[in-house]
């Protein structure tokens, strides 16, 4: 019987009306059968009047152009800075607390113009003399230094060796808070609280 069921090839088997290819290749007992095709020939694409057609074209483009015109609206628009905004209470204020504009005479404003001119020239010579004082004290040291060359090499290294122990410095100042004992400092913890703006 096994034989007779294993050298039977089921071609089609027809469950409730559909059909499907059935084969008991891999052993006697082992049913395989393929997925069912339930396609059907493509439908004939009907003819639409080209009125149809533009119309539905039109809309399109017209539905694009109202998306375009939103977005340029909206980048128009600035992102407000809740740091640069004027509180109201003072924009209220803003006439009380306006200056009165005040014209200067002519002398008074040459006189300005003079007062600026003198700090200027005055502050360029104090430069000029400090530069002045630098480059004595350079000169000054570099002749000491050949001298104290002729005299003797060793004082001479010994003069121009760096001082080691000039060059750590610690300061520590006052912090803000002091130090609170046993803190537990958050690891990674952050909460974005800035204002979204699309």
């Amino acid at each position: 019987m096994f034989k007779l069921f294993s050298s039977l090839s089921l071609n089609q088997h027809f469950v409730s009306g559909t059909v499907r290819s059935v084969s008991t290749y891999g052993g006697p007992l082992l049913f395989r059968s393929s997925a069912p095709m339930f396609a059907e020939p493509l439908k004939k694409k009907k003819r639409l009047d080209p009125q149809i057609l533009k119309a539905r074209e039109e809309r399109k483009r017209k539905k694009i152009e109202k998306a375009i015109r939103k977005l340029e609206k909206v980048s128009k628009t600035l992102k407000p800075i809740d740091e640069v905004q004027l509180m109201a209470s003072l924009a209220n204020e803003s006439g009380d607390r306006r200056r009165p504009s005040i014209s200067h005479s002519n002398e008074k404003l040459e006189e300005r113009i003079m007062a600026s001119k003198t700090w200027s020239k005055y502050k360029h010579d104090e430069h000029f003399f400090n530069l002045q004082v630098i480059n004595d004290l350079e000169y000054s040291q570099q002749r000491a230094l050949n001298e104290l060359r002729e005299v003797s090499e060793e004082l001479y290294q010994a003069a121009i060796e760096i001082d080691e122990s000039l060059l750590p410095y610690n300061l520590e100042g006052p912090v803000e808070t002091p130090p609170i004992e046993n803190y537990q400092s958050p690891d990674g913890e952050y909460s974005d609280i800035s204002k979204k703006w699309e």
